[in-house]
């Protein structure tokens, strides 16, 4: 009988060997890519990007990944597909990657874009096709080559999107191998093997995924937790509060990170808020249904993969809610007043679920949304829906938060929107808050070398008077 150990060995000499064929595949596709100059490229990459934005397409492959993780729904996938591609088509739309990016001719510089090479892309199953998408286009714009290592309840998605993806590759004449995955099924052994084989390991997902990813070996590329707080204090606007939040926190029953989890409303426009939340569908559970959601929603701990990410109404239908307001509900919210692992509506609840707070000010509300994020979620983001911008202000300076996003639609403003200046992307870096090494949206530039040609140029040396002329002057020349 054989051993555990000698198991385990066969199993790593398997999941080697399957890459390392992956790997040579892609190799050889990226040398042939890393040849093609910058019109080349960009026609890979809308090439590329029509495998999904073509609509038979995306409605086929949104209709697979509710049908296989389920996950979400058709419409908002379909919709995030889209938006989410063409959000990074128009930020990749006449950039330079390709040769001379740029000169410096006072420095003395000359910066060239160069590609990474093979590109290890682990995607969650919360976006089977757009994470994929978004990855394999950032990829391509620097010359690199990617494997995709999807979930498995994403891999059947993901198997669909490459093949469009090599059949429109195939009509412009370019590699196939630029764009491989994983094979079915996808397993730890086979992941873990391309983190370490690949030239940059990029991960969105699983926690678990991203220390792996760190602890590969290899440069890696992974993002933080979400548990989104916003605030809502006493100059917001309360209906366009309330709407944007609704249409952040249904989206694709709130399968993305950045929806709002968890609200802080100030005392004096509470009950206003509240009632301008009702009109959006929003509705308040009584506290024994508070405690049956609970028991629902979280098993031994972990959440309850048969119930997130489903609507409202079907959340409720899985507690035994019998109040017949909650079958047209769109937000199922839950009043809180602590947080902390013993008050788990105070994390991530990846539904449309909204634990609510009520704080006595702006100053409560400011020090309630920190105490949140240092539970789950620091790093990532926080909202306000204020017109007070020393309010806006005192979050960017003192929050621990890599964005702050202020009176917009929260899911759909993180990641890039058309009305704000962010990269459009699917993976939030979370800074050293979230143990990240990146602390913006992931996009292009990161998926790409950068050759410095160095000349010299006029000598500029500074004299000890120029640096140290002030500080002699307040403190005198001597040392401590």
């Amino acid at each position: 009988m054989m051993s555990n150990k000698a198991s385990t060995v066969g199993i790593d000499d398997e999941a080697q060997a399957i890459v390392s064929d992956l790997m040579n595949r892609a190799r050889v596709a990226q040398l042939q890519f890393e040849t093609y100059n910058q019109e080349q490229v960009d026609e890979v990459v809308v090439a590329t990007a029509w495998a999904l934005l073509e609509p038979v397409r995306n409605r086929e492959l949104s209709e697979l990944a509710v049908s296989t993780t389920g996950l979400g729904n058709v419409k908002d996938k379909i919709t995030k597909n889209h938006r989410k591609t063409m959000g990074l088509l128009r930020d990749l739309k006449g950039a330079r990657t390709v040769g001379v990016v740029q000169e410096l001719p006072e420095l003395g510089l000359v910066e060239i874009a160069r590609p990474v090479g093979v590109v290890g892309a682990v995607v969650p199953s919360t976006n089977p096709a757009a994470t994929p998408m978004n990855k394999t286009l950032n990829a391509l714009k620097g010359r690199n080559a990617i494997i995709l290592a999807p979930s498995p309840k994403g891999q059947e998605v993901c198997t669909r999107l490459i093949k469009y993806i090599h059949a429109e590759l195939d009509r412009i004449g370019a590699p196939r191998d630029l764009v491989q995955q994983l094979p079915a099924p996808v397993n730890k052994a086979t992941t873990h093997q391309l983190m370490h084989q690949a030239d940059l390991v990029v991960v969105t997902g699983s926690q678990n995924n991203v220390r792996s990813a760190y602890s590969s070996g290899g440069p890696a590329i992974g993002v933080g937790a979400g548990n989104v707080p916003v605030i809502i204090d006493s100059s917001a606007d309360l209906a366009q509060a309330a709407a944007k939040i609704r249409l952040s926190k249904t989206f694709d029953n709130a399968t993305s990170c950045s929806s709002e989890n968890n609200l802080v409303i100030v005392d004096d426009v509470y009950d206003a808020a509240i009632k301008a939340l009702a009109v959006e569908g929003g509705i308040v559970l009584t506290p024994e249904e508070k405690a049956q959601l609970q028991r629902t929603l979280w098993v031994d701990g972990n959440l309850n993969r048969d119930v997130i990410a489903k609507s409202a109404p079907e959340i409720a239908e899985a507690c035994g809610f019998s109040r017949p307001e909650l079958r047209s509900a769109t937000m199922l919210l839950v009043e809180e007043t602590g947080v902390g692992k013993d008050h788990p509506f105070s994390g991530e609840k990846l539904s449309p679920v909204l634990t609510v707070y009520r704080a006595p000010d702006f100053d409560g509300a400011y020090d309630r949304t920190r105490e949140i994020l240092e539970h789950q979620g620091k790093g990532h983001s926080c909202g306000i829906h204020t017109e007070d911008e020393a309010h806006i202000n005192r979050l960017g300076l003192h929050m621990p938060v890599c964005r702050v996003i202020v009176n917009q639609a929260h899911a759909v403003a993180t990641g890039g929107s058309f009305d704000n200046g962010l990269p459009f992307s699917l993976s939030m870096g979370c800074g050293t808050w979230g143990q990240n090494s990146i602390s913006e949206n992931l996009n292009y530039r990161h998926y790409l070398n950068t050759t410095r040609v160095v000349k010299t140029i006029t000598p500029n040396e500074p004299t000890l008077d120029e640096i140290f002329g002030d500080y002699w002057q307040k403190f005198g020349l001597e040392g401590a």
